[in-house]
């Protein structure tokens, strides 16, 4: 079940050659991952499910800039399934501009204690099946 974010580029995240400072591209895929999950868990927190997860890899390619007062528009879905561990994709754009592509791969854990668990079947059933895109590996 993909879900769509989008964000106005603020000044302070672009740096001298006023484009997007690469770093902060894991800042937004972060925060669409975060507002995408709490808005399908229940009561808005996945810590009811006494779930969390922690991301042990990230890769992004880029394809353009983003700039100041930009609308970046992230869509986000899980695109694999593991047995502890699963994976993030992220195609983020302007309008139909891809500005870049991006995968985060997750562990599963329980919230507080942060121990590595098999993915819950209620945070499968909430996230959705996993999407086929072309995000890198």
């Amino acid at each position: 079940m993909p879900y769509e974010h989008q964000l106005r580029v603020r000044y302070g995240d672009c740096d001298r050659q006023a484009v997007v400072y690469n770093a902060n591209y894991m800042v937004y895929i972060d925060e669409a991952t975060e507002i995408w999950v709490r808005s399908v868990s229940p009561q808005g927190d996945y810590r009811e499910l006494n779930w969390e997860w922690q991301v042990v890899r990230a890769v992004i390619d880029w394809y353009g800039s983003a700039r100041d007062a930009d609308i970046l528009t992230i869509d986000t879905a899980v695109v694999r399934y593991g047995n502890t561990s699963f994976d993030f994709g992220f195609i983020g754009r302007i309008e139909d501009r891809i500005i870049f592509k991006a995968r985060t791969v997750c562990v599963s854990q329980v919230a507080v204690t942060l121990e590595k668990i098999p993915i819950p079947d209620a945070v499968k059933d909430m996230l959705g099946e996993p999407v086929d895109w072309d995000v890198p590996v």
